[in-house]
C-alpha cells in the first residue's frame, strides 16, 4: 500500500483484482493468499502484492491450472524453473491429449449428422448410431 493509496481491505483488493470476496476467502482456505491477521476491532489489511498473486492464480486457471497446481507453481516460484517448466509441459501434454479427445467426438458427431435425414420421421440416423456399440472407435 502507498501513501496515497487506502489499506486494502478484502472489497478493496476484491475490486482491484477484479474478482469478488467469495473468490478471495477461497483462495485463502487452499492456501493460495494469506489471510492477514485482523486488529482488534478492524479491518485486515492486504498486502499491494495480493492484487498480482489473484491475477497470477485467474491466469494460470484460464490455462487449465487447477488449483492445487497452482499452489505448487506459487510454492516453486522463480527460483526452480526447470520444476515449472516440466509442470508446464505436464499442463499442456494433458491438453493436446484432451484436444485429440475432442476431435474424435467431433468427428464422431459429424459422422452422426450425416446420417440425418429431415424428411425421414419414422427413422433417425442419429439414434440409431448412438444406439450402435464403440460408434466412437471407429
Amino acid at each position: 500500500m502507498t501513501k496515497n493509496n487506502p489499506p486494502l481491505t478484502i472489497g478493496r483488493l476484491a475490486k482491484a483484482a477484479e474478482v469478488n470476496i467469495e473468490t478471495i476467502r477461497h483462495y485463502q482456505r487452499k492456501g493460495l493468499i494469506v489471510e492477514p491477521e485482523k486488529p482488534l476491532g478492524g479491518f485486515r489489511h492486504y498486502p499491494d502484492t495480493s492484487v498480482d498473486r489473484i491475477r497470477f492464480v485467474k491466469r494460470a486457471q484460464q490455462l487449465g491450472f487447477s488449483l492445487e497446481e497452482i499452489k505448487q507453481l506459487l510454492t516453486l516460484g522463480d527460483q526452480h524453473c526447470g520444476d515449472v517448466q516440466t509442470l508446464a509441459q505436464e499442463k499442456r501434454d494433458k491438453i493436446q491429449q484432451q484436444i485429440a479427445g475432442l476431435l474424435t467426438i467431433q468427428i464422431a458427431l459429424d459422422d452422426l449428422i450425416s446420417t440425418c435425414h429431415t424428411d425421414d420421421t419414422t427413422h433417425c440416423g442419429f439414434i440409431d448410431g448412438l444406439s450402435q456399440k464403440g460408434f466412437l472407435e471407429k
